[in-house]
């Protein structure tokens, strides 16, 4: 039976040729998963460079035996040999076919896996990791990567591997047939070849790597302008992102350039120590003719022994050189495996049990960086079914309290001092499936998927059924608007959602989270962006979704909050105020300061309008 390989005793950076020996063992478990087709095609391999090999000896004893007088007995032995001259040209093709044919599941096998691990790997890392990443660099890694799987393996199994077996069967013949110096003149030019290939590709991997390291730099940069495309817009800046790819191009350019420069001199070095080998073998070929010693068959057989030594020899250089780049590549992915999981599930982490939840904040701290603290002791209870919103300026940390809920980050907190709890369980103690299973949120920044919007409803519950993306969508105020579209639910939504406006794409965001259906729902600063009239349509239906349900209101306007059953004022990460909107307005402190300010900013815009 087949088992998937560990992922396990990754390789380290692509620097060091230990490290990069260590980068093909991680991958021999990809490939020993399939031991049975290893194993025929490495068969196939030999013979078809036994047949390979055959195919000269086979020629010069046909060209010997046509110089000899031909009757009808004699011509019988060149007749034959011809007939197996073609047969084992026809094997060597006969078994390479079969071993890429054999090994063709081995290699794409690999590569699926291993790009699956990778992509579960990405999505399993904190969000500090991927609000740091750069996308285009990011794409362009995994892409030459799982590219390079592929590349390496067919290198070393249908190039490297088969050259030196014919190397070494070569020179066995040469030694049994002819004199040492045949087998002296070849070992000694294919030391000379191999050692200066290995010389200069050295040299030039860094060039290499420095290209890749620009390609991936102008690939990020124009990604990101792309990705903000109205905001280049908007400022007229379309030359400036222009000027700033094209400085990075520039920089590619010229490190490709010095590339190729490099790949020259390697293959004006490479071509010179053949020519040289070959002038040597020939002319030692033509003197055993010259005093007997040879046959016409031998020289012959001495030729095609060094057209099919040198031929793929001719590429070494060029295999040499994307062994290691592919070495570099897969190394680059195999770095992001290696990005540490800043959030794990602990090892005897349990599923939350289906039902009401109560949420509890206890003694919570946390900072995103060790400098600048976020949260100072914050400590509230969510009861079940009850709503409990938070309140406070810009960058108090409010939006922090649903990341630290949805566990994108650990809180920063002893374990003896407290922490976040579901129903009385720490969340460090919950599998982060189940848990995320259990809370349903409307972010302030709706992103979308660039698919139908029943495609991006359906998100909040991949297997609802047609009728239940509908019945959201009503419950969502949404299911008119897209009857009014000309495709209906199938209509696309944009990159991030473009094509919809603020209130739709809102309403697509509450209509995924009804159809998760979870016990506990967050709605973060959900009606920010909205105009007052789109914000109080959306507000009753934010208030409707939260019946029956655990809910944290995250808001800057106030007017959505006053029907909290407790609401909270932060201010730099402390609770200073909790208590009913009423009770607050009556103590007179940092919401009712916020509630009249916000109270003349309503007035003013009225008076304007």
């Amino acid at each position: 039976m087949r088992r998937s390989p560990p992922s396990a005793a990754l390789p380290g950076p692509p620097l060091a040729e230990p490290q990069a020996w260590q980068t093909i063992k991680s991958l021999l478990p990809y490939l020993l998963a399939w031991k049975g087709r290893v194993i025929f095609a490495l068969l196939c391999l030999i013979c078809a460079k036994l047949a390979n090999v055959a195919v000269p000896m086979v020629f010069k004893d046909i060209i010997d035996g046509l110089g000899v007088p031909a009757d009808k007995a004699l011509l019988l032995v060149p007749l034959g040999l011809i007939a197996a001259y073609g047969v084992l040209r026809f094997s060597t093709s006969l078994f390479t076919e079969l071993r890429e044919l054999i090994f063709a599941r081995v290699t794409q096998r690999a590569v699926r896996t291993i790009s699956l691990q990778v992509f579960e790997h990405l999505h399993a890392l904190s969000l500090r990791f991927h609000l740091e990443r750069q996308t285009g660099g990011l794409t362009r890694d995994i892409e030459r990567g799982t590219r390079a799987i592929g590349s390496l393996i067919s290198y070393t199994l249908y190039s490297i591997l088969p050259t030196l077996v014919e190397i070494s069967l070569v020179l066995g013949v040469l030694l049994a047939k002819y004199d040492i110096s045949f087998t002296l003149i070849t070992v000694s030019t294919l030391i000379v070849y191999i050692g200066l290939t290995v010389v200069i590709t050295n040299w030039r991997t860094h060039l290499r790597r420095e290209a890749n390291e620009l390609d991936s730099a102008a690939n990020s940069r124009a990604i990101d302008s792309l990705l903000n495309y109205e905001t280049v817009k908007y400022f007229n800046n379309e030359a400036y992102e222009a000027r700033r790819y094209d400085a990075q191009m520039k920089k590619w350019e010229a490190a490709q350039v010095r590339s190729q420069v490099s790949l020259s001199f390697l293959n004006i070095s490479q071509a010179m120590v053949i020519s040289i080998g070959v002038a040597l073998m020939m002319w030692r070929a033509a003197a055993g003719v010259a005093d007997a010693s040879m046959t016409v068959g031998d020289i012959v057989l001495v030729n095609a022994f060094l057209i099919q030594l040198y031929i793929p020899l001719n590429f070494l250089g060029v295999l040499y050189r994307e062994i290691r780049q592919s070495l570099t590549d897969i190394e680059r992915m195999f770095d992001l495996l290696r990005q540490n999981r800043e959030v794990q599930d602990a090892p005897d982490a349990s599923a939350l049990p289906p039902g009401a939840c109560t949420v509890a904040f206890d003694r919570v701290s946390f900072s995103y960086e060790s400098k600048r603290q976020i949260l100072f002791d914050v400590s509230f209870v969510i009861p079940a079914g009850k709503t409990v919103a938070v309140v406070g300026h810009s960058g108090s940390g409010k939006s922090t309290l649903a990341r630290l809920l949805y566990r994108f980050y650990e809180v920063d907190v002893d374990q003896a001092r407290g922490g976040i709890r579901i129903n009385g369980q720490d969340i460090r103690r919950l599998t982060q499936s189940s848990l995320r299973a259990a809370i349903g949120i409307v972010p302030q920044d709706t992103v979308l998927f660039n698919d139908t919007i029943h495609y991006n409803i359906q998100y909040g519950r991949p297997d609802a059924s047609q009728d239940e993306v509908i019945a959201a969508a009503r419950a969502a105020q949404l299911h008119e608007f897209i009857a009014r579209l000309p495709d209906g639910y199938q209509t696309k939504v944009g990159e991030r959602g473009l094509k919809l406006s603020g209130g739709e794409k809102q309403r697509v965001a509450i209509a995924r989270a009804l159809l998760k259906n979870p016990p506990i729902m967050i709605f973060d600063e959900a009606t920010s962006a909205l105009d007052s009239k789109t914000e109080q349509a959306i507000q009753a239906q934010l208030e409707q979704a939260a019946i029956g349900r655990t809910t944290l209101v995250i808001a800057h306007r106030l007017s959505t909050v006053m029907n909290a059953d407790e609401i909270l004022v932060l201010e730099h990460g402390r609770i200073v105020e909790r208590g009913h909107h009423r009770a607050l307005l009556e103590a007179n402190g940092a919401y009712a300061q916020m509630w009249a300010l916000q109270q003349q900013e309503v007035a003013a815009d009225e008076t304007e309008f």
